[in-house]
């Protein structure tokens, strides 16, 4: 039972949060400080997912080496510009791969 009342607190909290953006006025958009903390968000919440995913193992941290080279592989496809499939197709190979070699 808790879980359907998270699922539908979620639900209902992504419908606020579309409907926040739909009835926003325009002057408040076009504020630079908003215009800069909707740029800058994402790429925090990103980052950290990121490390949350690379270092976390449950309520530890804990240093995985098939990981971080994954992450790696997906700098290096990132540096090189490769799409976003291919960066994720990178990471994952990287990771399996070492996963089978036993590292």
């Amino acid at each position: 039972m808790n879980v359907w009342i998270a699922v539908i607190a979620t639900g209902l909290g992504c419908y606020a949060l579309k409907i926040a953006g739909l009835v926003t006025p325009q002057r408040v958009l076009a504020d630079p400080r908003v215009r800069r903390f909707t740029e800058l968000v994402p790429v925090a919440l990103l980052t950290a997912l990121i490390a949350v995913q690379a270092l976390a193992d449950g309520r530890a941290l804990e240093f995985d080496a098939a990981r971080m080279a994954g992450l790696a592989g997906a700098v290096v496809a990132l540096l090189l510009r490769a799409p976003f499939l291919v960066v994720l197709a990178v990471a994952a190979g990287v990771a399996a791969g070492l996963r089978l070699l036993g590292v």
